[in-house]
């Protein structure tokens, strides 16, 4: 036990971990398909508890339970081999970078969402097609800069407050969620939880936006004119009491707390200037971006009024669910990334095109996050110039590996969209237009929006780029 604890504990506090491929390719030659089983349990429950068992779910003890119980074998196998030295280093590897992993995603997510609910948009604009598509477009942006979580958390507020006066408004937040929760974030690491983990396995920062931005254009332009056209045609239709009241209640915008814009770039310059050199093994180093982005955040809720977190609705309930839920997801999926590096070429998927939809369909019912990571794995087990799924950068040395990561990048950003549980800005959104007064479609009502609208938008995307 002593081995174990002495062990794990040098592997987490020293840097990234160091494991002989050798090793590490017979640890993945000799696991058995079932080490899956965990992963996929895992993103069943969580798909299938919140409709079977909502109040039970909602606790955040359930689902840290949940993570937990689904975790176990994992932790109990690679436990015992570090512990009798059977595949130590390797096993050792895996789950200190799982954890590496885990650290560095929710400081990310946690940083963007609790510093961005400082921030207090004020006012009701008119709510007419051409402001909506603006709130949209400038929500795209937005959400390179501070991830779609923060974006998302940023402006549906005030949109929804917008368009409160109007009767025929079902469109707009699930406009939103394709677009700002979803698509918009497709340029930076920083954008979606996907790419942020592929930056964090060597993909370079500045990847994205070089080799998406033509690809995440057209959806982006097309799904704006389709809003707008819609918006326009349900304007038409909305009732001349509506509309005078809209106009009669127009409050400029304003903004309180917009210094937290300052941490929010505090956040983006920590993952730009302090990630780790991976040749550095001091502990301090190693997690400086990770304490930056805790530090920011913690300054955020010192220095921000109490009264704009209210006005928010602010609650840490979303990052609280997130933080429990992907505690299991990454330790659960170091058998499936490990097993798909080793057997991924004898799958049949060779063809962009075939990653993109892949990746994509699979993001639609499960989080597109660990999506990704799993078919890079598989991508980077049929490229030869790609000697390790945690070092991604060397699936861009060869055209095919470039060809095959742009594919699986933009499946899961994109596709993350097609239902609820695809990405977690998708519920958060659903929640506060619910709380607005907004009436959402059913799980299976917005899948048949998200069909007809986006999957002719993929299909574009896949004959345009991707064959």
């Amino acid at each position: 036990m002593r081995k174990l604890a002495a062990l794990t504990a040098l592997t987490l506090f020293s840097g990234p971990a160091l494991a002989s491929g050798t090793q590490a390719d017979s640890l993945a030659q000799g696991l058995s398909a079932l080490w899956v089983l965990p992963f996929a349990g895992m993103l069943l429950c969580i798909a299938i508890l919140p409709m079977v068992a909502h109040h039970w779910w909602e606790a955040h003890k359930h689902q840290l339970l949940v993570s937990a119980l689904w975790s176990l074998p994992i932790l109990g196998y690679f436990g015992w081999m570090i512990a009798t030295g059977q595949y130590a280093d390797a096993a050792a590897h895996g789950l200190t970078h799982a954890i590496e992993e885990y650290v560095s995603f929710i400081s990310l997510l946690g940083s963007l969402f609790i510093i961005s609910g400082g921030v207090l948009l004020k006012g009701d604009l008119e709510g007419k097609p051409l402001i909506n598509t603006a709130f949209l477009a400038i929500g795209v942006l937005l959400a390179n800069v501070i991830g779609t979580t923060g974006a998302s958390m940023l402006l549906i507020r005030p949109m929804l407050r917008t368009n409160s006066e109007r009767e025929y408004v079902r469109h707009i937040p699930l406009f939103f969620i394709f677009l700002v929760s979803n698509i918009g974030g497709a340029l930076t690491p920083i954008g979606d939880p996907p790419l942020f983990l592929g930056y964090l396995r060597g993909v370079g920062f500045w990847w994205t936006i070089q080799h998406l931005w033509h690809i995440w254009l057209f959806p982006v332009v097309v799904l704006l004119l389709i809003f707008f056209a819609v918006d326009t045609w349900f304007y038409g239709k909305e009732d001349s009491a509506h509309i005078q009241i809209d106009q009669q209640r127009k409050e400029p915008l304003g903004v309180e707390g917009a210094w937290n814009f300052i941490l929010l770039g505090g956040v983006v310059a920590a993952v730009l200037f302090l990630s780790p050199d991976p040749k550095v093994v001091d502990f301090r180093h190693y997690y400086a971006r990770e304490i930056a982005m805790v530090l920011l955040s913690v300054f955020s809720v010192w220095r921000t009024k109490a009264s704009i977190r209210q006005k928010n609705s602010f609650t840490y309930g979303p990052i609280l669910e997130v933080a429990a839920l992907f505690c299991g997801i990454f330790i659960t999926m170091i058998p499936a990334t490990m097993l798909l590096q080793a057997h991924g070429a004898e799958l049949g998927l060779t063809q962009p095109w075939q990653y993109f939809w892949s990746t994509g369909l699979l993001s639609s019912f499960l989080d597109n996050a660990p999506t990704y990571v799993t078919f890079a794995a598989m991508a980077c087990g049929s490229v030869a110039s790609c000697t390790s799924a945690e070092e991604l950068h060397t699936l861009t040395i060869s055209p095919e590996g470039h060809s095959l990561l742009v594919a699986i990048s933009v499946g899961a950003v994109f596709m993350g969209a097609n239902s609820y549980i695809g990405n977690g800005p998708n519920f958060m959104v659903r929640a506060i237009a619910e709380e607005s007064g907004y009436k959402m479609p059913s799980f299976f009502g917005y899948m048949g929006w998200a069909a007809v609208i986006l999957l002719p938008i993929f299909v574009a995307v896949t004959f345009i780029y991707l064959v």
